[in-house]
């Protein structure tokens, strides 16, 4: 790979508290290291349609603190074609653009993987989600921030419950990883906690809250992740439990995109400024085709391939937390 002197960053796919913090330290890094930054709005669809913009150390003042991307993101679906990735790579030629940081999950990673093999283009991922579901980094940008907004709304969810007696069901992000509403439910003090990776079923369910009944506990919170396989929504889920446990009032309460929004933890943006500086290095080491991640408090790289495949993450030692915490 030929010296690199002009780098380009974007966001990509949903966005994560931390993300301009990230941003930020690509820009100062290339600053530092006197190499040329463009920052490409919207994703894959501003670099398809050649919306993008030389940066400086000053162009990033004051955005630490703040949650989003200033560089905004958006899904492109032109970019999932060979044509679309065709006219990205072409502007990023014509801009003199010798390399690319992508800051998103595994499908802005999937797109930016297709991107550098098609045209053999020097691509770099650092992993920028609220689900903490990449492979090869113990912590994804925006999780921490995500879980400490989460246990805050169940704290005040609580109150509620307590006062009234209710159960309440509440729905956190998490499709496919169980991260979110583990560490959440354990945190707050849930009394169950439903995710993708754990198949616990209904009839369980029902049980052990009939069990907490009997214990003398007058409210409960479960917290339940999006992608749980209980194989009813979160609706359907909290009529099922009212119709079979009497004795509680049910209610439902999905948390949505509250998640995702807000100023960035502290943990985020030391995370987020590490592995966009480590992004920069990376770069001008000459790899390519790489992520930088955290393991065990170091900034690692790992192939691209490697984050997109199956979770190594295991559940299990917090799974037996929670039975033994909620007692």
């Amino acid at each position: 790979m030929e010296k690199v002197k002009n780098i380009a960053v974007l966001t990509s796919g949903g966005d994560a508290p931390g993300m301009n913090a990230a941003i930020r330290a690509v820009v100062r890094a290339c600053s530092y290291y006197e190499v040329e930054c463009f920052g490409v709005y919207k994703g894959y669809e501003g670099l398809i349609h050649n919306e993008m913009e030389k940066l400086n150390a000053r162009s990033v003042r004051n955005i630490i603190n703040k949650g989003g991307t200033f560089l905004k993101s958006a899904r492109s679906n032109d970019f999932r074609t060979e044509e679309g990735r065709k006219k990205a790579h072409d502007n990023l030629i014509k801009n003199s653009i010798d390399a690319l940081i992508v800051i998103g999950g595994d499908g802005s990673f999937t797109g930016a993987l297709k991107l550098s093999e098609e045209f053999n283009f020097p691509v770099v991922g650092i992993p920028g989600t609220i689900d903490n579901d990449i492979n090869g980094t113990d912590y994804t940008i925006g999780y921490d921030t995500a879980l400490n907004t989460v246990v805050e709304a169940i704290d005040k969810i609580r109150d509620t419950a307590s006062s009234h007696n209710r159960l309440f069901l509440i729905e956190v992000m998490g499709r496919d990883a169980g991260d979110i509403a583990l560490n959440a439910g354990i945190g707050a003090g849930a009394e169950e906690i439903l995710i993708p990776e754990e198949d616990m079923g209904i009839d369980r369910l029902i049980e052990s809250l009939r069990k907490s009944k009997k214990t003398g506990k007058t409210s409960s919170i479960i917290v339940v992740a999006e992608g749980d396989k209980s194989g009813k929504n979160i609706f359907e889920l909290g009529e099922y439990v009212e119709e079979n446990l009497e004795d509680y009032e049910v209610r439902v309460s999905v948390l949505g995109h509250i998640q995702r929004g807000g100023a960035p933890s502290c943990y985020d943006r030391v995370l987020a400024s590490k592995l966009g500086v480590g992004a920069v290095e990376t770069l001008l080491e000459g790899k390519s085709q790489v992520m930088i991640g955290i393991v065990h408090k170091q900034v690692t790289i790992v192939p691209l391939t490697t984050a997109l495949g199956k979770r190594t993450h295991k559940h299990d030692r917090l799974i037996k937390v929670a039975d033994i915490t909620s007692v």
